[in-house]
């Protein structure tokens, strides 16, 4: 039998560098588990959206389908817009199965892929280092709240100077407020680790105020790392797995 096709939705962009690191990823995770059929949509700026990624399986005489929201947090757009969309698919396509997967993040994968990307720009822990996460920011406190957790973790992990968590908007402080006020505390080194899926507004508007306030190194976005790919994979196959919950009859709209 063939594998429970996979649809990713990513947030999208007008930044072209956004999808194509997306895409990355997701060629990826197709080498990591050649022969699932791996489909990427997004939910806005670039096609196709979800709900024609979906239709086009359905039409394919796809009985069933993992939608897997590749986001790094569970906020908005994983608990209403796609919920929303899927809804939609309910209704066009009664006979289809979708098993609803978890939010990449919060997970230690996700972790490992900041401290690569650190790496990648030559920072490591030390004593004499502060690190910033900083994440794009949500008006979800519980979104927020995860990037918290993930700072605590990274700190645990050390040895840091401190670790310090960040949002590019929508709460605070921001990577440059939270540069500045290490800074001000004392700290020699201070890096910026961007909790970010792909380059783009929010990873520009990281790297810009973090170097404005002193930073002096920022890490690119996390992109196809390979612990995203297999982080993919691991929420796939937690969705066929698959909890009633997370599957998406009429309940979930």
């Amino acid at each position: 039998m063939r594998p429970v096709p996979l649809v990713a939705v990513a947030h999208g962009s007008r930044d072209p560098r956004s999808a194509r690191a997306v895409e990355e990823l997701f060629g990826r995770v197709r080498r990591l588990r050649p022969g699932l059929d791996v489909r990427v949509a997004y939910l806005d700026h670039v096609a196709p959206d979800p709900g024609a990624a979906i239709g086009a399986l359905a039409a394919r005489g796809a009985g069933e389908v993992v939608v897997l929201p590749a986001l790094l947090t569970a906020a908005y757009h994983s608990k209403v817009d796609l919920p929303a969309v899927l809804g939609a698919v309910h209704g066009a396509y009664p006979w289809l199965r979708v098993r609803y997967g978890g939010t990449l993040g919060p997970h230690p994968l996700l972790e490992d892929a900041v401290l690569r990307r650190l790496a990648d720009a030559g920072v490591r822990a030390a004593p004499d280092t502060a690190l910033v996460l900083a994440s794009a920011g949500s008006s979800d406190p519980g979104a927020n709240a995860v990037i918290e957790r993930a700072a605590a973790r990274l700190a645990a992990r050390g040895p840091w100077l401190r670790v310090r968590a960040a949002y590019a908007s929508a709460a605070a402080p921001s990577p440059g407020e939270a540069v500045a006020a290490l800074r001000a505390g004392g700290a020699p080194r201070v890096a910026v680790a961007g909790y970010l899926l792909a380059p783009g507004f929010f990873a520009d508007r990281v790297s810009a105020q973090s170097l404005a306030a002193g930073a002096d190194a920022v890490s690119p976005a996390l992109g196809a790392a390979p612990e995203l790919a297999r982080l993919v994979l691991h929420r796939y196959d937690e969705a066929l797995r698959g909890a009633a919950e997370r599957e998406v009859p009429t309940a979930r709209r």
